[in-house]
């Protein structure tokens, strides 16, 4: 099992940040700009798991370098059952230095878009309190 993966069963937001690059990129399955850095990225990490409920992985790849990993996971969005992937990639230090999610079906992907506006200011202070 992939550190990342443990650390994200064991709920431990602390040892997820401290696998995130400085310059980490995040992209969200439902907005269109990527989100750039460190902060923002936790901030966003940590409003996911206030979101999701029964979150769980039920895959995980990697790629042959070891610097590429995908993490299938199942969770719900208040009544919509979702699922989504992970998709990780390493830089020479082993932190993450991009991190894209991509979920389905549409309907779920509208329901984490609702839900994750909702967190939004709380996301943005958490990030500015951060830097």
């Amino acid at each position: 099992m992939h550190p990342f993966r443990a650390a994200v069963e064991k709920n431990d937001l602390t040892a997820v940040e401290a696998m995130l690059a400085d310059d980490v990129v995040f992209t969200s399955p439902v907005a269109f700009k990527p989100y750039p850095g460190k902060a923002i990225t936790a901030a966003i990490l940590r409003a996911v798991t206030r979101v999701f409920e029964d979150f769980h992985y039920v895959r995980e790849i990697a790629g042959a370098d070891g610097r590429d990993h995908a993490l299938v996971f199942e969770a719900r969005v208040g009544e919509k059952a979702i699922t989504g992937c992970d998709f990780l990639h390493f830089d020479e230090d082993g932190l993450i230095d991009d991190f894209m999610v991509m979920v389905r079906p549409l309907s779920a992907a509208q329901a984490l878009s609702a839900a994750m506006g909702a967190q939004f200011d709380r996301i943005a202070q958490e990030a500015a309190g951060q830097r």
